[in-house]
C-alpha cells in the first residue's frame, strides 16, 4: 500500500516551487521531488503538478510514496560527507560537527548523506546497539540544523550515554536566530509537543503533547532579530522550532514554523537559523565531565553579518 502524506503550505512557502517546497515539508530531496512529481505523484489543490509550478500559503500538497515493507530494512552505505569534521574521536565515543543537508542516519523517504555513512566512509567502527540504521546513535539533529552530534563506538558507551540523554544529563546548549525581540529576554518555556493535526512533519504546541522545556536567554538584538543561547532540558523533534514560533519568535529561515522568507532572502538563508554549539556529559570510558565546543558555519555567519549591516 502507497504511503500517502498531505500537508497544507505554510504562509513562509508563498511563492516557492513545487519542488523546493515539497523538499522543506517532507524532508526529501529535490531530486526525489522532482522525480515524484514526474511520475504524477505529487498533487498541488488535487491535480497534478509540475516541479517547476509555484505553491500558495493554504495550499494543500498531497505526495504519494512508493510502498514500503510495514518494517523496512534500511542499511549504513559508506558514502563520504563533505564538511563533516570529527572533533573528537576515543575508543568509546566520537564527536561530529554535522553539516547541514545530512541525516543523523538512513530513514525511510531520504536518499541524502547521513552522519553514520560519513563515518563508515572514513573507516570508524562503531557500536552495534541500537537499530541497524541506527547503531551508536543516541540523540540525532534535524537535517536542516547543524551542529555537535556524540555517536557512540563501544556497547557499553552506548547504553550509558543513552541512559544520560534520557535522564537528561547532557548539557545541550544550541544558538538560534529568531524573528524580533523576546520579552522577557531570558526565560523557560515549558510547552508540550506533539505532531501537528494539519500535516505530517511538524510538531506543535498541544495538550495531548510530550513534556518539553526549553531555556532560552538573549545574547544579541539586532534591528529585525535576536541571537539567543538555548538550553534543552528535554529532546522533542523540532522542538526549538516549535517553542519559538509559539511566542512569535520562529526561527529565521524557517517558514515550515512561520518565519518570514522575506528577511531570510535578505541575509542570505535557505535554512533556519539554527546550531548545536555545545555539548558536554560524563564521559563513558573516564568517568570525567567532557565538553565540546563548535563554531558557526559560514552561511549563519553570513546571515549575523548581514543582519548587523542593515541594524
Amino acid at each position: 500500500m502507497s504511503d500517502v502524506r498531505n500537508v497544507l503550505v505554510p504562509d513562509g512557502l508563498e511563492g516557492e516551487r513545487v519542488d523546493a517546497a515539497v523538499s522543506r515539508l517532507f524532508g526529501l530531496s529535490r531530486t526525489r521531488v522532482a522525480d515524484l512529481a514526474a511520475e504524477g505523484k505529487v498533487l498541488l489543490e488535487g491535480a497534478t503538478v509540475a516541479k517547476s509550478a509555484r505553491v500558495s500559503a493554504g495550499d494543500r500538497i498531497e505526495v504519494t510514496l512508493p510502498a514500503v515493507d510495514e518494517s523496512p530494512t534500511l542499511a549504513v552505505v559508506a558514502e563520504p560527507v563533505p564538511g563533516m569534521r570529527i572533533v573528537h574521536d576515543d575508543d568509546d565515543i566520537v564527536v561530529v560537527d554535522k553539516p547541514i543537508g545530512v541525516a543523523a542516519h538512513p530513514s525511510v523517504g531520504w536518499s541524502g548523506p547521513d552522519v553514520l555513512g560519513g563515518l563508515a566512509a572514513a573507516g570508524y567502527r562503531i557500536s552495534t546497539s541500537g537499530a541497524s540504521e541506527r547503531q551508536g546513535i543516541v540523540s540525532r539533529l534535524d537535517v536542516g540544523t547543524s551542529g555537535l552530534m556524540v555517536v557512540c563506538k563501544s556497547e557499553y558507551a552506548y547504553s550509558v550515554l543513552k541512559r544520560a540523554f534520557k535522564q537528561r544529563t547532557v548539557d545541550k546548549t544550541y544558538h538560534a536566530l529568531v524573528q524580533g525581540l523576546p520579552d522577557p529576554h531570558v526565560g523557560t518555556i515549558d510547552a508540550p509537543i506533539g505532531r501537528h493535526p494539519g500535516g505530517d512533519y511538524k510538531f506543535a504546541v498541544m495538550d495531548s503533547g510530550k513534556h518539553a522545556v526549553t531555556h532560552y536567554e538573549l545574547l544579541e538584538a539586532f534591528r529585525h532579530a535576536s541571537l539567543l543561547e538555548i538550553k534543552l532540558e528535554t529532546g522533542r523533534t523540532h522542538q526549538i522550532r516549535v517553542h519559538m514560533a509559539a511566542l512569535r519568535h520562529p526561527c529565521v529561515g524557517d517558514p515550515t514554523y512561520g518565519a518570514d522568507p522575506t528577511l531570510a532572502r535578505k541575509v542570505g538563508l535557505e535554512r533556519q537559523w539554527l546550531h548545536a554549539m555545545g555539548l558536554g556529559f560524563i564521559h563513558p570510558g573516564t568517568g570525567d565531565y567532557v565538553h565540546f565546543e563548535s563554531t558557526y558555519p559560514q552561511d549563519l555567519q553570513t546571515a549575523l553579518d548581514r543582519l548587523a549591516d542593515m541594524s
